[in-house]
């Protein structure tokens, strides 16, 4: 499990501070994971009901020891015949995790699922708890608003309301 940690750097009091992990996760309702028991056929239905590529799998523990996505299935599952029924999340779940820490900036983010070729990110706390994934798409959004914002500040600086 590769995992990469916030720097500690401090910001002056006219710069702020880099948004964060836990800013982007902490409003959400629900974690998604699914046990590494669960067969194939749950899991995939777990991922559509609820509209998500891929999801975190835990141990009897709830300690996080794979992501199983979409893809996973396609590939592993479906494309070589395979009865989802009879197979479990944990033979084809992948174990290779890149986790960050809720304290890490989301532009660090960025650049480590560059890194890793992945488009999805797995956020644990230190204490090992799995607080849930972020995606690239997740990034892009935050992206856009923060352009969208800078661009009207600088139009109403150009252009300023009479």
């Amino acid at each position: 499990m590769e995992s990469a940690y916030y720097d500690g750097r401090s910001y002056s009091d006219r710069e702020a501070p880099p948004m964060r992990v836990l800013d982007l996760i902490q409003s959400r309702q629900e974690i998604f994971s699914v046990q590494e028991d669960a067969t194939i056929h749950d899991a995939a239905r777990y991922l559509r009901d609820r509209r998500v590529r891929s999801v975190g799998v835990l141990d009897a523990a709830g300690r996080l020891v794979g992501v199983v996505s979409q893809s996973d299935i396609s590939d592993k599952v479906a494309a070589e015949n395979k009865c989802p029924a009879w197979m479990r999340v944990s033979e084809i779940m992948s174990r290779g995790l890149v986790v960050v820490r809720p304290e890490m900036p989301l532009d660090e983010c960025l650049r480590l699922m560059e890194k890793h070729g992945v488009f999805h990110l797995l956020v644990v706390e230190e204490s090992g708890r799995f607080l849930g994934m972020i995606s690239v798409a997740d990034l892009l959004q935050v992206i856009a608003s923060d352009h969208k914002a800078r661009a009207d500040m600088f139009e109403a600086f150009l252009f300023p309301q009479r």
